[in-house]
């Protein structure tokens, strides 16, 4: 009984998808509530993901010449205030702090809900010349913003995330950079998550608050609904004016900065877990299985075999596997649902008569096959495996992401679509603000981007039959 009721403890995805959601993230012991509302306590198993995403992602900012800073987490009004549209896009979110100690303070200072305007205080002393630039920093940190509505990982009031703010000469060079780290994302994406994303621009609605142009990586998730994984931002010279950021150019004139901003979060984790999880828990990516195989020992107290199952473990380290023996009190049944919960990519079976026979079974989480091996062969084929699982699981993605995703050419046909089967739908556009303000409030799906990829699926908008400009993808999102 005992065995059945840690699966039963997950509700379907299919019964309550936002249920089976937040039973994962306990079940898994990925985070835990505070009492603070709205925020979090991330789990070892959680962060241990965190740390893997974070590591191969700086890696990959390094590689384009990133370097990282921190800067303060408090930003004093007056800072605040002097980007118009960026003050007005943060207000309704900013967490305050009034006092230091006793004392009431001058001046109120927010708690960062994002860090443009502290970088943008930095850079106008520390950026003279031509020869000051490019700057190109990031940041890992955490930020307040103070949501209505929170939900483990995707959305809480304080998360984790890092943020990149560079400075550029022309504004070629910060649109190139803006691309760049778009691009940067939606490979790591794709390559490491086993996520597949659409690239492209948001709309003037949705761009960031005082940005000229907002790029973004959008994902769809097992139940049809958008995230919006990753975003980067072109500010032009924007912020460069507001804050009075000037630099002296080869032609001895005075020009202003153009800058970029881009971030990726803890929210990762929750794409994760909605893309690839299944009802019996989590399915994790081997690139970011923080565990990528447990070794379960069948009939543990008989001689040898923990001995045996230490070994593997060895010669899998060796290997460059992360590797763990699971040698709990509990039964093999047990155990093999624990470690199905926890979205482990591979696990190895070893028993007496294994032993005896040199060899084990194997067992693939993302899809439940089971292969028998001779011991001799285990650390190849565990390699082996391990890639071959990460690149199935992304063809997996793409597939249901392809089947889920649909060409409306009039409102009947968007309306059809987004209430009987949801996903992506991709229609035409005429550009025009009310639109989008029409198809929000009938449908409540928003534009998530203009794809790079543009197909012409039509020549009228989808909405007011006027000629279309752009081939949209329109979604629900989280």
């Amino acid at each position: 009984m005992a065995e059945k009721k840690l699966v039963e403890a997950i509700t379907s995805m299919e019964e309550d998808f936002a249920q089976w959601y937040t039973d994962v993230v306990k079940k898994a012991e990925l985070i835990d509530y505070t009492s603070v509302k709205g925020c979090m306590v991330i789990k070892p198993a959680g962060y241990a993901i965190w740390e893997l995403i974070q590591k191969q992602l700086d890696e990959r900012f390094k590689a384009t010449g990133v370097e990282n800073v921190y800067l303060p987490m408090f930003i004093p009004e007056s800072l605040l205030q002097k980007e118009k549209d960026h003050v007005e896009g943060f207000a309704p979110e900013v967490a305050w702090v009034t006092h230091g100690g006793l004392n009431p303070l001058q001046e109120r200072l927010c708690v960062r809900p994002t860090s443009e305007t502290l970088f943008c205080d930095f850079y106008k002393n520390d950026i003279h010349s031509y020869r000051d630039l490019p700057k190109v920093y990031n940041q890992w940190c955490s930020v307040v913003r103070w949501e209505k509505e929170t939900r483990p990982f995707l959305r809480s009031r304080e998360f984790l995330w890092q943020e990149g703010h560079t400075a550029h000469a022309t504004a070629q060079e910060a649109e190139d950079r803006t691309i760049q780290m778009l691009n940067v994302y939606a490979d790591f994406c794709e390559e490491v998550l086993a996520m597949p994303v659409i690239r492209g621009r948001k709309t003037d609605k949705e761009k960031f608050a005082g940005a000229e142009a907002t790029y973004t990586i959008e994902a769809l998730m097992h139940d049809g609904k958008a995230l919006q994984s990753g975003t980067s931002h072109n500010f032009g010279d924007g912020f460069a004016k507001a804050f009075g950021i000037q630099f002296t150019d080869k032609d001895n004139t005075l020009k202003y900065v153009h800058q970029t901003s881009w971030g990726m979060t803890t929210r990762l984790i929750g794409a994760i877990i909605m893309v690839h999880g299944d009802n019996s828990g989590l399915v994790l990516p081997p690139l970011v299985a923080p565990t990528q195989v447990m070794i379960v020992p069948i009939m543990q107290k008989k001689e040898g075999v923990l001995e045996k199952a230490a070994e593997l473990k060895e010669l899998l380290a060796a290997k460059g596997c992360r590797v763990k023996v699971d040698d709990a009190d509990k039964s093999p049944g047990w155990k093999f649902s624990e470690q199905e919960m926890r979205g482990i990519p591979i696990r190895v079976e070893i028993g007496p008569k294994d032993i005896e026979a040199n060899k084990c079974i194997l067992v693939r989480r993302d899809n439940h096959e089971k292969m028998e091996i001779s011991l001799d062969e285990l650390g190849d084929k565990v390699t082996e495996l391990l890639e071959t699982i990460q690149k199935d699981m992304l063809v997996r993605a793409r597939e249901h992401r392809d089947a889920h995703t649909y060409v409306a050419t009039n409102m009947d046909e968007l309306e059809k679509i987004l209430n009987e089967t949801p996903g992506f739908v991709k229609a035409m556009w005429c550009g025009e603000q009310e639109c989008e303000d029409i198809i929000k409030e009938k449908y409540s799906a928003t534009s998530r981007c203009m794809p790079f990829e543009q197909e012409q699926l039509s020549d009228t908008c989808v909405c007011c039959g006027k000629p279309a400009k752009k081939m949209v993808y329109w979604g629900r999102a989280y």
